[in-house]
C-alpha cells in the first residue's frame, strides 16, 4: 500500500510542477528552431525562431515579403492567407522585438515593450531589437522574412 501512495503522490507533484496559469509570461526556450533575417528597408535584423509547429510551418513559408500594417504605435500586423498552428498564451508583457502570431493567421512584430491580456503564439524574436522602432516607421511598411 505504501509504494502505490508514493507513486500517487510523485504524480501529483509531476502535474502540480509541470502545470503553467495561461497569464504567465512567455519566455523563449531554451531550444530554437534556428535564425531567420528581419528586414526593413536598408536595416536587418537576426531573428530566433521558437521551436514550436508555428515556427516551423512560418520557416517553411520563407522567404516571404509582407505589407505590415500600424496599430496602437507599438506594432506590425498581416493577415496571411493560410492559417499556421497554434498554441496561444497570454505572455503579460509583449517585449520590444517580440514575433507572435494572433488568432492562427495574423504574424505581429512588436517594437515596444508593453502589458497586454491578449492572447498569441510565439514565433521567434529580434536578437537585438536596437533600432527596430525608427527601421519600421509610425505607418504600415515591407518587412521582407527570409533564412539566414
Amino acid at each position: 500500500m505504501k509504494p502505490m501512495l508514493n507513486l500517487i503522490a510523485a504524480v501529483m507533484l509531476l502535474f502540480a510542477t509541470s502545470c503553467t496559469k495561461n497569464d504567465e509570461p512567455i519566455t523563449p526556450s531554451s531550444t530554437t528552431l534556428g535564425n531567420i533575417t528581419v528586414t526593413v528597408g536598408e536595416r536587418s535584423f537576426d531573428a530566433t525562431l521558437e521551436q514550436n509547429s508555428t515556427a516551423e510551418a512560418f520557416l517553411a513559408m520563407l522567404p516571404l515579403t509582407l505589407e505590415m500594417s500600424e496599430l496602437n504605435g507599438n506594432e506590425k500586423y498581416h493577415y496571411l492567407d493560410r492559417p499556421l498552428p497554434t498554441n496561444s498564451v497570454r505572455p503579460g508583457t509583449i517585449y520590444e522585438g517580440d514575433l507572435m502570431l494572433y488568432g492562427d493567421n495574423c504574424v505581429v512584430l512588436f517594437y515596444e515593450t508593453f502589458s497586454s491580456g491578449y492572447s498569441y503564439t510565439r514565433i521567434g524574436r529580434i536578437t537585438d531589437p536596437s533600432g527596430l522602432k525608427e527601421a519600421l516607421g509610425s505607418g504600415n511598411v515591407t518587412v521582407i522574412f527570409d533564412r539566414k
